[in-house]
C-alpha cells in the first residue's frame, strides 16, 4: 500500500506535470544520461563580468581534477572577498563542476564572492571515500592560494546541493578533524547525508515516479559503497554517521517537505543543535527534491533563494 505523502505545492505540482518522471536508475539509465550535455556555463556567464580560471588540482593518488575559478571582475574591492567552494550534485553518479552552477553565481553577484566548484569522480568509476577526498582537496588548495585568488580566508563557505551537500558535510567533517582549513559555514542544500536509506521519508518516495526517488537513492548509494555493511561506511562520505556533531561550522540546512532526504536532513539539524552548535534549517512546505534548481522562477523557489541570501547576508556582514 502506498504510504501517505505531503502534497506538492500546488505551482510546482503543474510545473512538474510536463516533465518526464523515472521512479529508479539503472547503469543503462546513467549511461544515457551522462551522454547528455553539461551544464553550458557560459551562456551564465555572458551577462556578468567575471574572470574564469581553470585549474587542475592533484587527487589524494595524484589524479587531476579540473577545479573552476570564478571571480567577480572588479578587483578593485579594497579587501579580500568572501569564497563560495561549491559541489554539484547527481546522486554521487553524475554532473560536473558547473551543475547547478547558477546557485553560487548568485552568491558571487550579491557578495563580490569568489566561486571554485570541484570536480570530483563519480561512482561507480571512483568508490568510498574517494569523493569526499577529492573536494577535501580542493578545498585545501583554495584555502592555500586564497591570497593569489583574492579570497578572505576567514570567510571560506563549504555549499552544495544534493550529492553535494552531503560532501560538503562530509569536507565539513573532515576539516575538523584535520585541522583545517578553517571553514566560515557549511551551506547545505537538500543534502544526501545517510546511506541507510530508512527514514519515513525515504518509504513515502519510494516505487513512484520522482525527481530523486527511494530506489534511486539507493542506485547511487550502492553504485559508491557496494556491499559494505553500515560499520565499515566513512562518517565523512554518509555524515548522518559521525557520532560527534561538535564545533561544525554554523550550519545551514534546507530541504522540501516532499522529499527522500526530509527526515535525515531535520535529523543532521537536531543533532547539531544537539551537539551545542548553531544550524538554521528550512523545510519549504510542497518542495520535492532540488525543486528550486529544477524551476527557479517559482514563488517557492524564489523565496527559498532570497532565503539563503538574507542567511548569507548576516553571516558576511
Amino acid at each position: 500500500m502506498t504510504m501517505a505523502r505531503p502534497n506538492l505545492d500546488p505551482e510546482l505540482r503543474e510545473l512538474l506535470a510536463d516533465m518526464p518522471l523515472m521512479s529508479e536508475l539503472t547503469p543503462e539509465v546513467l549511461a544515457h544520461l551522462r551522454q547528455l550535455p553539461s551544464t553550458p556555463v557560459e551562456s551564465l556567464l555572458e551577462h556578468r563580468q567575471v574572470h574564469r580560471h581553470e585549474i587542475t588540482v592533484p587527487a589524494k593518488d595524484g589524479t587531476p581534477l579540473p577545479l573552476s575559478v570564478l571571480s567577480p571582475a572588479d578587483t578593485d574591492r579594497g579587501s579580500a572577498a568572501p569564497c563560495i567552494y561549491w559541489m554539484h550534485g547527481g546522486g554521487m553518479v553524475m554532473g560536473d563542476r558547473f551543475s547547478q552552477i547558477d546557485i553560487p553565481l548568485e552568491w558571487l553577484d550579491q557578495f563580490g564572492a569568489v566561486v571554485a566548484s570541484v570536480d570530483y569522480r563519480l561512482a561507480p568509476e571512483a568508490t568510498g571515500t574517494a569523493l569526499v577526498d577529492d573536494c577535501y582537496r580542493g578545498l585545501l588548495w583554495v584555502a592555500q592560494h586564497a591570497a593569489e585568488l583574492g579570497i578572505d580566508p576567514a570567510r571560506i563557505i563549504v555549499a552544495g546541493a544534493s550529492a553535494g551537500g552531503g560532501l560538503a558535510a562530509g569536507v565539513s567533517l573532515l576539516a575538523r578533524d584535520q585541522g583545517g582549513p578553517a571553514i566560515a559555514a557549511q551551506m547545505l542544500i537538500c543534502p544526501m547525508l545517510d546511506h541507510r536509506n530508512a527514514t519515513t521519508s525515504s518509504r513515502q518516495y519510494s516505487k513512484t515516479p520522482g525527481v530523486w526517488t527511494s530506489e534511486m537513492n539507493a542506485f547511487g548509494w550502492h553504485s559508491l559503497l557496494g556491499d559494505l555493511a553500515d560499520a565499515e561506511v566513512s562518517p565523512y562520505i554518509s555524515p548522518s554517521l559521525a557520532q560527534d556533531l561538535s564545533n561544525l561550522p554554523t550550519t545551514y540546512i534546507d530541504t522540501g517537505s516532499a522529499e527522500v532526504f526530509r527526515d535525515e536532513d531535520t535529523d543532521y539539524a537536531t543533532r547539531i543543535w544537539a551537539a551545542g552548535g548553531q544550524a538554521e534549517l528550512h523545510v519549504w512546505a510542497g518542495g520535492f527534491h532540488g525543486f528550486d534548481a529544477l524551476y527557479p522562477q517559482a514563488h517557492i523557489s524564489t523565496t527559498a533563494r532570497r532565503t539563503r541570501i538574507d542567511w548569507l547576508t548576516r553571516l558576511l556582514g
